[in-house]
């Protein structure tokens, strides 16, 4: 199917992609910045060319959605189509949903633009559990990790809408975070997938009523996902890891799930983007390798980054109270040991 310039799809629709921009007060410190950005993200946006990849993408009117054969996107479990959206669940307990691509994708650059919605009657703490974005090796498989099966294969990107780990206290829900798995990798409920994610942010997506867009970039072997959820149009950054191998030929897909708590979550679209990026010799050498197990290159420093970075003020509270207390222990240990060596210095003195 042709593919379609980003640049014309973007004047039929309102999906954003564009930051904030200052004013400058010298000609002369615009054209040097200009120029620096220029040398410095060369590789992102001015050697880069982007097309909409229809057979790839989601959008209304979803033309046969659901009918066997007649689309490239199977619905799985609670999922339905409606005029307006296609519903992953009902905004009631004990559901889950799906929509998945019948085509594996073979791009080896891409960026996924997704367009959803969460909402529902519960309040704040009352609601559950969220939904994801998949690209993995298996599809249609029912299961715990926001509707997707445990031990996946490949790239999640979770919304999720509800903490199950109740002694934290640094991370705000709903909270965006990404996971890499290549099979055996289980993803951890009790702690809300922590142990596994590369890295996230807090997005507050519920009952909003503006629309709400995830992006998900992966190019040149870098994952970058990004978030628009304040009505202004503009990508805020969430995410953005270096060292990410995902094979090629997976799929994509969308799954949410309802527990106790119950939210309505809908896809008003998603749409993939081929990346045609321009590559230097030694970049097409470094890439002919082929990718056949999803992974993260430094996964352990990476996450020990995190884990550092990622302390709460109470734990901040107390490493500081525990240091001090040992640097006086010491102090007093230390005016002890030297009055006792002084006192029997002075003896044998006299």
């Amino acid at each position: 199917m042709a593919a379609v310039s980003r640049n014309q799809q973007y004047r039929e629709s309102k999906m954003p992609f564009r930051r904030k921009t200052m004013p400058f007060k010298s000609l002369w410190t615009f054209a040097f910045i200009i120029f620096t950005a220029c040398r410095c993200f060369a590789d992102d946006d001015h050697e880069m060319e982007e097309f909409l990849k229809r057979e790839y993408s989601l959008s209304k009117p979803y033309q046969g959605v659901g009918s066997l054969g007649s689309s490239h996107w199977e619905l799985m479990g609670d999922a339905m189509v409606t005029t307006d959206q296609v519903r992953l669940t009902p905004d009631k307990q004990s559901r889950q949903g799906a929509v998945w691509s019948r085509i594996p994708c073979h791009l080896k650059d891409w960026e996924m633009q997704v367009h959803f919605k969460i909402h529902g009657q519960g309040k704040k703490n009352l609601n559950g559990d969220g939904l994801a974005i998949w690209y993995t090796k298996e599809r249609l498989q029912k299961g715990p990790v926001f509707g997707n099966m445990d031990n996946f294969t490949g790239l999640g990107v979770f919304v999720d809408t509800y903490p199950n780990e109740e002694k934290q206290l640094e991370r705000i829900f709903p909270f965006v975070l990404a996971m890499v798995g290549n099979g055996s990798i289980s993803y951890d409920h009790e702690r809300d997938g922590r142990p596994t994610e590369l890295g996230g942010c807090n997005a507050m997506v519920r009952n909003l009523k503006h629309d709400t867009f995830l992006f998900i970039r992966y190019i040149r072997r870098r994952l970058t996902v990004m978030i628009d959820i304040d009505g202004q149009h503009e990508w805020r950054d969430c995410l953005d890891i270096p060292g990410v191998r995902l094979p090629q030929g997976y799929y994509f897909g969308a799954t949410a799930v309802t527990g106790d708590l119950s939210d309505n979550h809908d896809i008003i679209s998603l749409k993939l983007y081929q990346l045609t990026v321009l590559r230097s010799q030694k970049e097409e050498e470094e890439e002919e390798e082929e990718i056949t197990i999803p992974s993260v290159d430094n996964i352990e420093l990476l996450r020990l980054g995190q884990t550092e970075e990622g302390m709460s003020g109470i734990a901040i509270f107390f490493t500081v109270l525990f240091s001090m207390l040992g640097c006086i222990f010491l102090i007093v240990i230390g005016l002890v040991v030297y009055s006792n060596w002084n006192e029997t210095r002075r003896k044998r003195f006299y």
